[in-house]
């Protein structure tokens, strides 16, 4: 009978387990559509920034902002986007591998001697960051900037990269994030934010700019580009987080789900090996007494 309580106790905490990892599911589902929402509410402001970066780009005009030139790399600053919390897979895991291949891409493209500044965001991500720092890396956090910070957070927390880039501290800026498809589908992307390219400016926008309305630019094209242009890096920056936030949640709907069918299938396993051991319990107490009848 001792088997029997300890497959009990166990059956008993694995069903504990089978609740608490379906709450966690509901809950982090709650958070993901949060996001996606947020996400969606992103989409009309920062598709009327790309439509006048576009018409600006179709413009016949010269454009000066310290926020495109290009220069020779020396430094790059990497934004790494990660969790503060766990229960989310390999999810950092998987971030972390990325971040080193590219790290090795930059020693490739620019050379060994290449300064690369990590900027880690999340509690799991620095300490792993934290492993690798030396040897041409450098590792700086920012106080108050985490995967929670708020939308006046993340807009210093831009200024901060804006101003190391013009200052000349880095000659670029990329983040790499985990770019948000679906609850089971979240993919790795590393962009560049600074300096901002033709590309990224206009992207698929520059197609649907129809040249025969042409626009009016007052006081003129460039100083209206200058002031376009931070607001087009600051809704990149807030898409990239609020994606981050999503695809976590996301991921740890994901690994809650697979923890919950792993807790019904032990769950249903140990059931059976306690009702066998609970049959052959009865099986012989009768005929042990059946026994006894049959010896008077």
């Amino acid at each position: 009978m001792s088997t029997l309580r300890e497959l009990k106790g166990r059956i008993g905490s694995v069903a504990s387990t089978e609740k608490i990892t379906s709450a966690m599911k509901m809950i982090s589902s709650a958070k993901m559509h949060k996001a996606e929402q947020a996400l969606r509410r992103l989409v009309p402001f920062r598709s009327q920034i790309e439509g006048v970066m576009a018409h600006l780009m179709a413009a016949e005009a010269e454009f000066s902002s310290p926020l495109i030139e290009v220069r020779e790399v020396a430094s790059v600053a990497l934004v790494v986007f990660g969790t503060d919390d766990g229960l989310c897979g390999a999810y950092n895991i998987n971030i972390f591998k990325d971040v080193l291949k590219r790290i090795n891409e930059l020693r490739q493209q620019h050379g060994e001697k290449v300064r690369i500044v990590l900027y880690p965001v999340g509690r799991k991500m620095v300490k792993a960051v934290n492993k690798i720092a030396g040897n041409g890396i450098e590792v700086k956090t920012v106080e108050g900037i985490n995967t929670r910070s708020t939308l006046e957070e993340i807009s210093t927390f831009t200024e901060v990269l804006k101003a190391d880039f013009v200052s000349g501290a880095v000659d670029s800026v990329e983040i790499a994030y985990m770019h948000f498809h679906s609850v089971s589908r979240q993919r790795i992307q590393i962009d560049r934010l600074l300096p901002v390219s033709h590309e990224a400016i206009a992207g698929d926008k520059e197609a649907a700019v129809n040249p025969n309305s042409p626009c009016l630019f007052e006081p003129n094209a460039n100083a209206i580009f200058n002031s376009v242009l931070p607001l087009y890096i600051a809704s990149t920056m807030q898409d990239i987080c609020t994606e981050n936030n999503a695809s976590e949640a996301a991921a740890r709907v994901m690994a809650m789900q697979s923890a919950n069918d792993n807790a019904q299938k032990l769950l249903g396993e140990l059931r059976l090996e306690y009702n066998k051991l609970r049959q052959q319990g009865i099986t012989t107490e009768l005929l042990d007494i059946l026994g006894g009848q049959v010896e008077r």
